[in-house]
């Protein structure tokens, strides 16, 4: 078989072609090149991006077996997450890769602004000597106000406090607890920039924040204050920053992202590179060979996981997170149930319980949800069904997905059902669990019914009156056709005396073949069930 294909679509370290390792065929191109890039996307399982390439919903449309998009680092600006998550397409990043790179960018620039060392550099290299020119402040005793107490909000912290400085936040989401662990006094945003001599802003870009520190915020500023900015273009309003910075209602800024990347010609963030009392970086916040290293090595995990058809801690377009080794093996054990159960229904699913029962009570299970979705659309829909789109086919469909967690398990140490109200009004529920040292994930309970079927590639299960010679009726049949019985359960009829079995099969069975069976059984439940490997 063929190599599934990584697509490399701009320079990344050797350490993460490396992390990829010989599984994969390694292919690149130049990705800001529109041209040379949907072509090479079309053959692409995988493609490893940074910040040059677009990959909207265009580029998603010709890349036809993509199945996760790894971006080299933080921002998703330029990634279609939405036609991404439709098509199926896993979105992964490096969230953490660069955060000690950006928190020790804005010390850089609270040094900068401080001490005038991009100035007194431009004047010195320029051959005049001008002390008196640059004379600066020191950080011992100042007050630097963080705007987002994240991880790098809480680095930033630790290390301006080694200057003495005292450090205090706004950040809604963080508790006083944790404020007062970091050595951090929590205020409002008002008091914050009221009391601030050095501002720093390190909160996502979302249609609330952008823009959040604007004319009125500025004027609460101390006009012997700075504002520094390493986050994300648009936080502070560059027209609101530019007035502020020309009429000395503030004493200068420190930017290192803006709105427009690079900044146009003749546009707000234009403006500011000319001003004396500014220092600016062309988006340097992840560009240490460190952060570079990490954010590769990162995302070649994430890749290698993702192509396996596996969850990925860092995707951000999956619910899954981090999962517990205890709770790992039983995702395929579910999504072959919601194969199953997919295979037994005898009209369209309207709801669906999860629930799970037994020690896997104490872990989080969310990752069962995908996996039983996953299962039964796969069964159910053409297109291609992953962790991804599978929630997005129940909302479209209108099923509600419930997940059900109880300890109490009186037959199994665990057991993962899946019930079903189907639009005909009928209830189906199949039960299944992972058995033995082995760990063998087998099908306990279909409607009632209690069996302990090992769960193979083909099964045949039906329902009939109980009565002698059934075994001998269906198995004379699949002889005839040369198909070998490999297992065979029946469970005890129920109260209305009809039993049930599930025979395990080496191949598929033929329509006639089958419908012969049906009528030679007399069986009111019929079905053919094909697993495929999770």
């Amino acid at each position: 078989m063929s190599k599934p294909v990584v697509l490399i679509a701009e320079e990344l370290s050797p350490a993460t072609i490396d992390a990829l390792g010989p599984d994969f065929e390694i292919r690149t191109v130049d990705g800001a090149d529109r041209a040379a890039l949907l072509p090479a996307l079309a053959e692409a399982h995988a493609v490893l991006i940074r910040s040059a390439t677009k990959m909207d919903a265009e580029a998603i449309a010709a890349a036809p077996v993509l199945k996760v998009i790894a971006r080299a680092g933080v921002g998703l600006d330029n990634v279609d997450i939405k036609s991404a998550t439709t098509a199926g397409v896993m979105v992964v990043n490096a969230p953490t890769s660069n955060i000690i790179s950006a928190a020790e960018l804005t010390v850089g620039h609270v040094l900068s602004l401080a001490r005038h060392i991009p100035a007194a550099h431009a004047s010195l290299a320029a051959g005049a000597w001008k002390r008196s020119s640059f004379t600066g402040t020191e950080l011992f005793e100042k007050t630097i106000g963080i705007i987002g107490l994240g991880r790098i909000g809480a680095l930033i912290a630790a290390r301006v406090q080694g200057f003495g400085m005292r450090v205090i936040a706004y950040d809604p989401y963080v508790t006083s607890a944790r404020a007062q662990q970091l050595g951090v006094e929590l205020v409002s945003l008002d008091e914050l920039l009221e009391q601030s001599d050095f501002v720093t802003i390190h909160m996502p870009k979302t249609p609330e924040t952008t823009g959040m520190i604007g004319i009125d915020q500025l004027r609460r500023m101390k006009r012997t204050a700075y504002v520094i900015n390493v986050a994300r273009g648009g936080l502070i309003d560059e027209d609101a920053l530019y007035k502020a910075l020309t009429t000395h209602e503030i004493a200068g800024a420190g930017l290192d992202v803006f709105t427009s990347e690079p900044p146009k010609e003749g546009g707000s963030a234009q403006r500011l590179l000319d001003l004396p009392n500014v220092v600016v970086t062309p988006h340097l916040g992840a560009s240490t060979e460190e952060a570079q290293e990490k954010a590769g090595i990162s995302v070649a995990k994430s890749v290698k996981l993702a192509l396996e058809g596996d969850l990925v801690p860092d995707a951000v377009n999956v619910a899954g997170g981090v999962i517990d080794p205890f709770v790992r093996p039983g995702i395929a054990l579910v999504e072959a149930l919601g194969q199953f159960f997919s295979g037994l229904a005898s009209s369209a699913l309207t709801s669906l319980d999860i629930e799970v029962r037994g020690e896997l009570a104490a872990y989080d299970v969310s990752v069962y949800r995908l996996a039983a979705l996953k299962g039964i659309f796969s069964r159910i829909v053409s297109e291609s069904v992953s962790y991804v789109n599978a929630p997005l086919f129940a909302e479209q469909r209108g099923v509600e997905a419930r997940l059900i967690v109880e300890a109490e398990s009186p037959l199994y140490r665990n057991i993962t059902i899946l019930r079903g109200t189907l639009a005909d009004g009928s209830v189906l529920e199949v039960a299944g669990t992972l058995a033995g040292t082995r760990m063998v994930p087998k099908v306990v309970g279909i409607n009632g019914y209690e069996i302990e079927v090992p769960i193979e590639q083909h099964h045949i299960v039906m329902r009939y009156a109980d009565r002698p010679g059934i075994v001998a009726i269906y198995g004379q049949e699949l002889g005839a056709a040369k198909i070998n019985i490999e297992g065979l359960q029946v469970a005890a009829p129920d109260a209305t005396g009809r039993a049930l079995s599930v025979l395990t099969v080496d191949s598929p069975v033929s329509d006639d073949l089958l419908a012969a069976m049906r009528d030679a059984v007399g069986a009111d439940l019929f079905r053919q069930i094909e697993i495929t490997e999770a």
